[in-house]
């Protein structure tokens, strides 16, 4: 992630076509040291293509994604009640379950630069 906010943030300061050296300099200003191949290798599939394009298109892509998933969690959240499971037990779990995520989300265990 580091990597591409590093070319976005290059496009966004109107570079259209950053090179090796524009990242690594992106990266080098918040104390970062790249990896050379990964950031040549980003920047040679990413030549010549319009990023808001490929923002609109991972979107477009994420959604349909989303939607399947939204479509199967029902399904697998209601077996083990309609399986015969406990049914005053499901609470507890997902009130724990809610407690854990909580406790997980507060800084989402990595950082953007890390």
């Amino acid at each position: 992630m580091k990597y591409l906010g590093a070319y976005m943030l290059a496009t966004l300061g109107g570079n259209s076509d950053p090179s090796p050296a524009d990242m690594e300099a992106i990266l080098g200003s918040v104390g970062i040291e790249g990896d050379k191949d990964i950031i040549a290798k980003i920047c040679e599939e990413l030549k010549g293509k319009n990023v808001d394009d490929l923002i609109a298109a991972g979107k477009e892509k994420f959604a349909k994604t989303a939607a399947v998933a939204a479509v199967a969690a029902p399904a697998g959240g209601a077996a083990p009640t309609a399986a015969g499971g406990n049914a005053a037990a499901a609470p507890a779990a997902e009130a724990e379950a809610e407690k854990e995520e909580e406790e997980e989300d507060e800084d989402m265990g990595f950082s953007l630069f890390d």
